[in-house]
């Protein structure tokens, strides 16, 4: 069937956000050699604030004064998603390598359905639960390694816990985000953007911040601030005008994808265990997620989709 022009347009600008999305994973793991996660959620999010508010001024045109309303809203919102969620993905890049924080996180979307099950009262089909089911064990594949022993060991990958950590804390921004007041995206990630910086100037004012020494880390930290922070975010809601969020959200598993390509361009090897495991993962979380393609869902379209 041939895709009209617009919806053309659409699916390239759902690929570019989800390469940039993946893009976030492997420069972040460069920048995090020199900056702390600390220091480089503070300044991604204090360099991307301005162009946001504008970028969601020309694009949204929305009520601020109606906007500034749902501040409770908001800052729930910035404390789980902009804080939480990238603080422990930062964190998990210490100690993992991109790829396999990439993995974990596809197990994303499959959480985000248990936990509407559970908080939200959304009933789960069958099929749904096989995909669980299949996305949890692609998950315990990747981290033992392919050796499912040894999660019975004490000791695990610190940064395989990090970014469990950091995909709950995902899982409690999208419901959170389920229950807000709606708000047009954009409008939400910039109000969300002022908060951190709001909330995270005092600490690190008192704490101290770490500043990119050299030009590598600058330009990681610049592509963090614009691809990543702006335009994926552009991108995607400019798609969901022509795609409907369910079957949009599908692209989502390209992260996974767009990371191991970008890892192997790098020249690090990949695993046999992430690529089994990757590939049962993004298979559990498309079968959980099989009614995106078959009935319409409303979204919610208060908070980002992706850090």
């Amino acid at each position: 069937m041939r895709l009209s022009r617009s919806m053309l347009i659409a699916v390239l600008s759902l690929v570019a956000a989800t390469l940039f999305w993946a893009g976030n994973y492997i420069v972040g793991k460069i920048a995090i050699a020199e900056l702390s996660p600390l220091s480089l959620v503070y300044l991604r999010w204090l360099l991307a604030l301005v162009p946001l508010f504008l970028v969601a001024q020309v694009v949204e045109r929305p009520s601020w004064r109606q906007a500034i309303r749902a501040w409770p809203w908001v800052l729930a919102l910035s404390v789980f998603g902009l804080a939480g969620y990238n603080f422990l993905l930062y964190a998990a890049l210490q100690f993992t390598d991109a790829f396999n924080a990439s993995l974990i996180n596809a197990f994303n979307p499959a959480l985000i359905v248990l936990a509407s099950v559970l908080f939200l009262r959304e009933r789960l089909s069958r099929a749904a639960v096989a995909g669980l089911l299949l996305a949890l064990l692609g998950v315990l594949v990747i981290l033992s390694k392919g050796s499912l022993p040894t999660l019975l060991d004490a000791q695990h990958n610190s940064g395989d816990l990090l970014m469990l950590g950091a995909i709950v804390s995902w899982t409690a921004y999208t419901i959170i985000g389920r229950r807000a007041p709606r708000l047009p995206p954009i409008t939400s990630t910039a109000l969300q953007a002022l908060f951190l910086v709001i909330g995270l100037t005092p600490v690190v004012a008192v704490q101290g911040i770490d500043l990119p020494q050299t030009a590598g880390t600058a330009w990681s930290l610049a592509f963090i601030a614009v691809f990543p922070s702006l335009l994926s975010y552009v991108l995607w809601n400019r798609a969901l005008q022509t795609i409907e969020p369910a079957k949009a959200g599908v692209f989502l598993n390209l992260i996974t994808v767009f990371a191991a390509i970008l890892t192997l361009l790098m020249g690090q090897p990949l695993t046999l265990a992430q690529v089994i495991g990757g590939t049962i993962v993004i298979a559990g979380v498309a079968l959980a997620n099989k009614q995106a393609f078959t009935r319409r869902v409303q979204p919610p379209v208060s908070t980002a989709l992706r850090g």
